[in-house]
């Protein structure tokens, strides 16, 4: 018996899909699921979107913002996992899907997963170099601890630290170690020792617990912080056995929270000792210095004695010697001097000065002389001057213009007016006078005759 659409009842795409959702998540509302992370997306939303498959099927998978900020380690394609969720059908394309709420790692803790991961990365910026690691300061005169006050490891702390150097300052910044917002208070704690400047060392830790416990020192906020100290820091977390990330940052790793405050503070009674021995050495050693010194000046004062016998015999002989040659001095001046008496007078005797005397009778007269003889060489060639310049003053064309005549010219080009035919009626021309000049228009051209 057939039925026709007209009888039978017709759905919409989305009333389809929508019995199909309700069917499937009744069925399947807790589904343990395995299979490899494939085409993960991580849209700005926070959700992440990926498709898990095995070797015959694939489903697409959904974790929303709420599960993936909890996860303890990050999820990428490849990563064989373990999953919980509820199937479903998401509407707007029909897309079958699972829907997760918890996501492990297979074959490997989610933590420990998030701890290798975050340890590579950090490595990777070079965090963990041994090249960074400062030493720590011999005999700190300040402490700090970042540490929780409730737990046995900071009461071990002070009793290690004022047992071994009871001088050591001691600066405690109160935290938590474990639970929500304690990465946080760690990190801010190492931040307030660093920018106090109070310590020359602090000690960060914890007493021992498990690897939930202890996960506040893997978190990077902290990490980091004590990447970044300028003080050394020294991380004391759990026992022994336990290893952190913090370990790795920091400047000393101390297997326990009492071997860290070991690792710190000197026992100051062993340090004193070991000063008490260093200064008998060092008197020792003066004392040895001193009569090594003293041997040897007394070897010196030897020598500068007969140093001293040399040098007065030595002064003796240059004071005699000096005598002698100032008494040869004096004879060979002595000698000198009557010789230089007898070349003067000698001298005198030839002197020029006479015959210099009779001829300088005769030059007024030859001054004389020649007193005339320039003084009629300069009245004719004043004779022969004012001749040529009457000769000139006659040739001056500027002389012609004082008797009443002028030189006339054309405005137009400054070529002299030699004859009528040279300009036209009503032209410009300037007449030049003896004094000034004249511009004047031709009203008239009159031929010659």
């Amino acid at each position: 018996m057939q039925t026709s659409f007209h009888s039978a009842t017709i759905l919409s795409v989305s009333d389809v899909v929508r019995a199909a959702r309700d069917r499937l998540e009744q069925a399947f509302t807790d589904v343990w699921i395995e299979g490899e992370v494939s085409g993960l997306r991580a849209p700005g939303s926070g959700h992440l979107y990926l498709t898990l498959k095995d070797a015959q099927a694939q489903i697409k998978a959904v974790i929303f913002r709420g599960v993936a900020t909890r996860l303890r380690f990050g999820i990428q394609d490849g990563l064989s996992v373990v999953a919980r969720g509820r199937l479903t059908i998401y509407e707007a394309r029909g897309d079958f899907q699972i829907v997760l709420d918890v996501v492990e790692p297979k074959g490997l803790g989610a933590l420990q997963l998030a701890f290798e991961q975050l340890k590579e990365r950090l490595a990777r910026e070079g965090l963990f170099e041994e090249s960074r690691k400062r030493p720590l300061p011999f005999l700190p005169r300040r402490v700090g601890l970042v540490t929780s006050l409730r737990g046995a490891a900071v009461r071990d702390m002070l009793t290690v630290l004022q047992r071994r150097c009871p001088a050591i300052g001691i600066v405690i910044v109160p935290v938590q170690v474990q639970g929500d917002g304690a990465a946080r208070q760690i990190a801010d704690g190492i931040k307030r020792l660093n920018a106090a400047k109070l310590v020359d060392v602090m000690i960060v830790g914890r007493g021992g617990g498990s690897i939930e416990d202890l996960w506040t020192f893997n978190e990077e906020v902290v990490v980091r912080a004590i990447a970044a100290s300028r003080v050394p820091v020294v991380s004391a977390v759990g026992h022994e056995i336990d290893t952190t990330l913090a370990d790795f940052a920091a400047d000393y790793r101390a297997p326990t929270p009492s071997a860290a405050a070991e690792a710190v503070a000197p026992v100051l009674s062993e340090v004193i000792e070991g000063l008490n021995q260093l200064e008998s050495r060092l008197v020792r050693a003066l004392q040895g210095r001193l009569a090594g010194y003293r041997h040897e000046v007394a070897g010196h004062q030897l020598v500068i004695q007969s140093m001293r016998l040399r040098f007065q015999r030595v002064a003796q002989r240059l004071d005699d010697r000096l005598e002698a040659a100032k008494s040869a001095m004096q004879t060979l001046l002595a000698a000198h001097r009557l010789h230089a008496l007898k070349v003067h007078h000698g001298l005198r005797i030839a002197s020029p000065a006479g015959w210099i005397r009779d001829r300088l009778v005769v030059v007024p007269q030859f001054l004389k002389r020649a007193r005339q003889g320039i003084a009629a060489v300069l009245d004719r060639k004043q004779l022969e001057s004012r001749h040529v310049l009457r000769a000139l003053g006659g040739l001056n064309p500027l002389a012609i213009l004082a008797r009443g005549y002028s030189v006339v010219f054309r405005v137009r080009d400054g070529h002299v007016v030699k004859s009528v035919s040279d300009v036209v009626a009503d032209e410009e021309i300037l007449a030049r006078l003896h004094e000034g000049q004249l511009v004047c228009t031709i009203r008239k051209l009159l031929p010659q005759g």
